[in-house]
Formats: C-alpha cells, structure tokens, sequence
C-alpha cells in the first residue's frame, strides 16, 4: 500500500512516517508541504520524493494520505484528496469550524474514500481495558466522568489561532471528548466552560475547564492546559476517571512509565513505556482500507468532538452554558 505525506506541520507527521516504515506492505511514496523547506527536510530524512504542489502529489499513485498540516489547511488538503480518490487520516481537529467539517465529511462521502481523524488515545492499552470494562458492565451505570489533558506549550503555529483556530481548549479537549462519546456511545447536549491565558503572555488560550451534560444524563468536567514547565519529568497527562454505580476506574495514558534521573536543568525524566498508540492507530486505519470496513474513528466522530470544544469557546465568550 502506497501512503503520501501531506504536511510535516504537525508534531505526529515523523511519529506516523517513523510507523510506516515499521509496517510490512507499506511504502512512504510522496510528500507534499505548503513549507518547502519543511518538505524538502522530511523529504531528506525519509529519502521520500517532494512535491511542492499539490495536484502534483495527489497524482501520484498513492492509495492512503496522512494529512498533518496546520489545522486551517485540513479543509483545502482532505477535499483534494478526496477528488483524486485518496483514503484519508487527518489529524484532530478534523477542522477549524464546522461548517468545514460537514463539507469534509460529505465529499469524502460523494468520493467513495474514508476519512479518519487521528485519536490515538483510542489505541492505549490502558483505555482499551477500561472501554472492555465498561462495555462488560463491571462499573455498573456510568453516573460521572472526570479527564485532564495537561501538557507543555507546543509553541510555533499551534499558539497563532489564525492557523490553529483555537489554543489549548481546542488543542487538549477533542481527544478525551472523542473517548467519552466512545465509552458511552451518547452526545454532549451542553457545555459550560471557562478559558483563558493563565500561564504564558499568548493571545490565545492557554488553559479552560468545562462542564458536560450527556444526553444519557452523565455529567463530565475536562481539564485541558499547556500548563506543564519545560523541565517537568514528562511532556503531561492524559487522564480519565469514570465514576460508576459498582465501580470507580482512573487511567493515565502517559503513566505507563520508566524515571530516568540525570544531570541538567531536567533532573527527572519519565520515559513512557506503554503501547505505541500512533503506530496501532496506523495499522489499523491501514487494515480497514484493505478489509474495506469503517475505520473505528470517522469523521463524524471528529465532527463531534469539535462541535463540543468550540461550544466551550462560546460559552466561555457568553459566559453562560451552551447547549448543543
């Protein structure tokens, strides 16, 4: 199976193009970037042919596109894409409004391809066993969720919301939102949230918590931040506590860890020991085009994820709850 690049912009572009090399019947067969000097260096590492235009790339015999560009761009690469008849895995968000999003998701449709967005949480060992655990009954009806999502501040276009369409509520909600729908299988009906920027000078958001009401009547509060410091032991947390009627279970996708101490202003360090969650994400998004089945991730379900992390920008513009 031939797989394209589009875009290194992303922080999971090397990750996924470290994970193809690993997957037997696979090749990185094309890259294209709207940067060509961040093309052409991802181009030199993986000796993988460039191409500075689009319709150029797209006309390659590529059977799967990665897109990792700047959130603004997934709109213009995912339809182009879609019209040259590529399977598609985008990154989160699947896109900066929903309006956008729709429009993804139906030309993707009118084109017969798949579009995936990347959650790799989904793939976690450890939110795997807790999805088994609920679906076995053994918490009993689910009455409460409570997750975090605190990193560090990943700096360049991720901070410019003319590229990103949002800061850390976008960036750190989408991911643990998706795994509520998933354990539940219900809809948000109302956000309410506060964000702002608390801990750096940065126009955009640095940090907000919100409230969520479930159709199914569970309540959930998510904590997302770029609030860790640069010399803490790990990049940050990415935790989930569902409360239930039996039982109580907390995971931690980043605890899975060994601690490495040194020398230097990073005295500590947490090497994360847990399954390579971008890598399963691939190969089974991979295994999906070749069985012809849905991928386990669509893009309606990264439709509904941003539905709920730009809701909590309402409501925290409003100042009131926003409901769905």
């Amino acid at each position: 199976m031939n797989i394209g690049i589009m875009s290194f912009a992303h922080i999971h572009a090397t990750s996924y193009a470290t994970a193809i090399e690993r997957i037997p019947g696979t090749k990185l067969t094309a890259i294209y970037d709207t940067d060509t000097t961040r093309g052409e260096q991802a181009s030199k590492q993986y000796d993988v042919p460039f191409f500075a235009h689009m319709n150029e790339f797209l006309a390659e015999d590529i059977d799967v596109v990665l897109i990792c560009s700047e959130n603004v761009f997934h709109k213009e690469m995912v339809n182009a894409a879609a019209k040259a008849k590529k399977h598609i895995l985008c990154e989160k968000p699947i896109a900066t409004n929903i309006n956008d999003a729709n429009e993804m998701i139906e030309v993707c449709k009118e084109n017969g391809v798949h579009l995936s967005i990347a959650y790799p949480v989904r793939y976690s060992a450890p939110i795997r066993d807790l999805k088994a655990a609920i679906d076995a009954g053994e918490l009993g009806e689910i009455v409460a969720i409570r997750s975090t999502n605190r990193g560090q501040n990943p700096g360049g276009w991720f901070v410019d919301e003319e590229l990103a369409g949002g800061g850390a509520v976008l960036d750190h909600t989408v991911h643990m939102v998706d795994i509520m729908r998933w354990y539940m299988n219900s809809e948000a009906i109302e956000i309410t949230a506060f964000a702002n920027n608390y801990f750096t000078e940065l126009d955009t958001d640095d940090a907000g918590i919100m409230t969520i009401v479930f159709d199914n009547g569970v309540i959930a509060s998510h904590d997302a931040s770029w609030s860790r410091f640069p010399e803490f032991p790990t990049w940050g947390d990415v935790m989930i506590e569902v409360i239930g009627t039996k039982a109580t279970r907390k995971v931690d996708v980043f605890n899975e860890k060994l601690q490495l101490y040194g020398k230097g202003n990073k005295s500590l360090t947490h090497l994360y020991s847990g399954n390579d969650t971008d890598f399963d994400l691939i190969v089974d998004f991979l295994n999906s085009i070749q069985q012809q089945k849905q991928p386990l991730i669509s893009g309606y379900d990264g439709l509904k994820s941003l539905e709920i992390a730009l809701a909590a920008y309402e409501s925290n513009s409003r100042k009131q709850a926003v409901k769905l």
